[in-house]
């Protein structure tokens, strides 16, 4: 809380490595693990553009390097003409890095960060082993995600009030992927479902329909988060180039707005009254064009589903929320405000990756003097707890 406002974070991170996840795997994931060793990497401990490697810890990947091109160059990993290493992790947003380990299981060090920032609740997106499904390791997937959830149930359950999280569903195991909504989804840390769409299957398939009738029946909202790492990562990522910093700037927009037009022109929100649906760490500046040329093209194009409103009532009635980024900043974050109503933006730090500003992201956003304190009461904390279900 600072200066009498709670504050709920809705983007936030979690990466539990093997080694954490390791209680909580069933017998028949550790009997394929031998399969899949090729696939364990180095943990990092927290912030992808500014690492700090645990070698006791490791994660699944896939053994892909894609966009390692340096703009301006010929071959991936090549540097620069002039001489000058652009292949750095980036830069640190913050003035202070987060303590390690927060981003796979030092629960207790996480609080501690929440309370130096004045953070009340994270509601944290999963970074599992998905994406080894198009491996055909489908078995593998649904066990690193079963384990995830048993681990978050877990922990989460020691610090009571304090963190929500997403439920990891996949496209490529839909019945089980419903079986752990199901089993989750009465859980008071349950958040929403993060559906990781198969090679083969759209997130407007009707094949996923068991996914969105099982968040339905437990009133959880269904959310968008691109992933650069997951295949089949984000519309267009054959396009990038091979370069890191193109993939990254497109790929969060770009898979948000193509989720939203999948989710809107599907119907599925009249199929399901009380179905929310939102994206995170996409940015908000480009929803007010988004919307408008969303609300266009289904009368202009066509081939969705015959809907019963228009875009913009399932927006005023609700139905759709987005995080901020903060570097769009004040102005930004007011004219979308201004355009679309105050009831659909919630603050995000992006903790504990390099994007946020740790430890002053809350109480920067709070300083925005242009956004009156019944709308900043909402962005830091009403439509949060109104979207992921805060009890």
């Amino acid at each position: 809380m600072i200066n009498g406002q709670k504050v709920f974070d809705a983007d936030t991170h979690i990466h539990p490595s093997i080694e954490a996840l390791g209680p909580y795997l069933g017998e028949a994931f550790k009997k394929k693990m031998p399969e899949i060793e090729q696939y364990l990497v180095g943990a990092r401990s927290d912030q992808t553009t500014t690492p700090r490697e645990d070698p006791e810890r490791h994660h699944y990947a896939l053994g892909l390097t894609p966009f390692r091109r340096v703009l301006g160059s010929a071959e991936a990993q090549a540097a620069p003409k002039d001489g000058r290493s652009r292949l750095h992790f980036g830069t640190y947003s913050g003035d202070k890095l987060p303590a390690v380990g927060v981003i796979d299981d030092a629960f207790d060090l996480r609080v501690a960060d929440m309370d130096e920032e004045g953070t009340d609740v994270h509601m944290m997106v999963p970074d599992v082993g998905v994406g080894l499904s198009t491996l055909g390791h489908t078995e593998i997937e649904m066990g690193l995600i079963g384990a995830y959830h048993r681990l978050a149930d877990d922990f989460i359950g020691r610090h009571k009030g304090r963190f929500m999280a997403l439920l990891a569903v996949s496209g490529t195991n839909v019945e089980e992927s419903a079986a752990e909504i199901k089993r989750w989804g009465a859980s008071d840390w349950a958040a929403g479902v993060l559906p990781f769409a198969a090679l083969d299957r759209p997130l407007d398939h009707p094949d996923m329909e068991p996914i969105y009738a099982a968040a339905a029946e437990h009133d959880l909202p269904i959310l968008h988060h691109s992933m650069t790492w997951v295949p089949p990562y984000f519309p267009g990522y054959r396009d990038m180039d091979d370069n890191r910093m193109l993939a990254r700037l497109c790929s969060h927009p770009w898979g948000a707005m193509k989720f939203m037009g999948s989710m809107f022109g599907s119907g599925v929100l009249d199929r399901y009254p009380n179905l929310r649906v939102g994206i995170l760490e996409s940015g908000v500046g480009w929803l007010p064009f988004w919307l408008r040329r969303l609300e266009e093209q289904i009368d202009y194009v066509g081939f969705t589903a015959d809907l019963q409103k228009k875009v913009n009532e399932y927006v005023a009635d609700g139905r759709f929320f987005a995080s901020i980024e903060m570097t769009e900043d004040e102005d930004m974050v007011k004219m979308v405000m201004d355009f679309i109503g105050d009831h659909v933006l919630m603050y995000a730090s992006d903790y504990p990756h390099a994007e946020c500003e740790f430890p002053d992201s809350p109480s920067r956003v709070m300083g925005w003097k242009t956004i009156p304190e019944p709308s900043m009461k909402k962005l830091m904390w009403d439509n949060a707890a109104r979207f992921f279900g805060r009890k």
